[in-house]
């Protein structure tokens, strides 16, 4: 099927990562506004092709987003966006350097191809 393959062949060239965040007890509320809060912005970025938030449904405060770049250039902007960058340096989320006042230690991040 023609239309399959077409996803299938995108699907091949995108850079897909998969990053993990825990709130910090008590923080939860508090880390998933901000989070909710870069899903938009994101969205209308270059390159763009998901960026969805999920939450752990036996462990609430255990955040998964799940994206997908067209290319690593693209990630790479996404890293530096002014969205991004100022949850990091408030120290909620964001960044292998986040572990502020809501995120507990080092987000994990999976980037694949």
């Amino acid at each position: 099927d023609r239309q399959r393959y077409n996803l299938k062949t995108m699907s091949q060239n995108l850079l897909t990562v998969v990053a993990e965040i825990q709130a910090k007890r008590g923080k939860e509320d508090d880390l998933r506004q901000v989070l909710l809060g870069l899903i938009g912005p994101t969205r209308q970025e270059g390159g763009c092709v998901q960026y969805d938030l999920h939450e752990d449904n036996e462990a609430p405060g255990r955040f998964l987003f799940y994206e997908n770049w067209q290319s690593r250039e693209h990630l790479n902007q996404h890293a530096e966006s002014p969205h991004l960058r100022a949850p990091v340096r408030a120290g909620a989320a964001g960044s292998a350097k986040a572990t502020g006042r809501f995120a507990r230690g080092y987000p994990r991040v999976c980037t694949c191809s």
